[in-house]
């Protein structure tokens, strides 16, 4: 998916080896991605305002189905859908011919149950159109806001990570154009300090832990 809005703050990548030949994904596992090349993507990768960190814009959710792994994921025109994983890896940038893409596995109590659970809780969107307005409660979804809605709590219901003030800006202060006429076309203000998620303030989760990555 492409994903939905960035903060401030890049994120350093901690240093996974890829050469883990005993890996394996697990069901709830997040993929984090950094996609292709688009306007969107370089919008978002602009209000990260850090030039030395990788800025990932876009998260899936594993799960393993009887005819393989897919990501389950909310992206542009497709909505909240399925893809087979090496479709998503492959729809990644590269990194040395590899996938722009790591791994992060939930780290709490009963965690497994936890992220079954959010599997099944992220298939009950499946066919929800993109949210291209990135706001909350409005039917509609975007790629770390599907991950928010899906892990919760398996005793208090509430949801398990954090969303904070949402931030279109660059890092020098100033509204990209890309976001201006974006905003413009769907004829609604941009959504300025609203609350919302994104996949690197995401990836900041304390619960989260990354276990592996697909590039060198």
């Amino acid at each position: 998916m492409l994903s939905a809005i960035i903060y401030n703050i890049g994120i350093l990548i901690i240093t996974v080896s890829c050469e883990h030949p005993e890996f394996q994904l697990q069901d709830g596992d997040l993929l984090f991605q950094v996609s292709k090349a688009g306007e969107m993507s370089q919008a978002i990768t602009s209000a990260t305002g850090n030039p030395d960190s990788l800025s990932f814009t876009h998260v899936a959710i594993v799960s393993h189905e009887s005819d393989g792994i897919y990501a389950l994921e909310a992206v542009p025109e497709r909505g909240v859908t399925m893809t087979p994983l090496p479709e998503f890896l492959n729809n990644a940038a590269k990194i040395e011919g590899r996938p722009a893409v790591i791994v992060a596995r939930l780290q709490t109590r009963r965690a497994k149950e936890t992220a079954r659970s959010a599997v099944l809780k992220a298939k009950s969107f499946l066919g929800q159109p993109y949210d291209y307005s990135f706001r909350p409660d409005n039917g509609k979804i975007y790629c770390s806001e599907l991950v928010w809605e899906s892990f919760r709590d398996p005793l208090s219901g509430m949801p398990l990570f954090s969303t904070r003030p949402m931030n279109f800006r660059a890092a020098d202060g100033t509204m990209p154009r890309f976001w201006e006429e974006h905003f413009a076309t769907l004829g609604e203000p941009i959504p300025e300090g609203v609350q919302g998620t994104n996949p690197n303030d995401l990836l900041r989760e304390k619960n989260l832990k990354v276990i592996y990555r697909y590039y060198r």
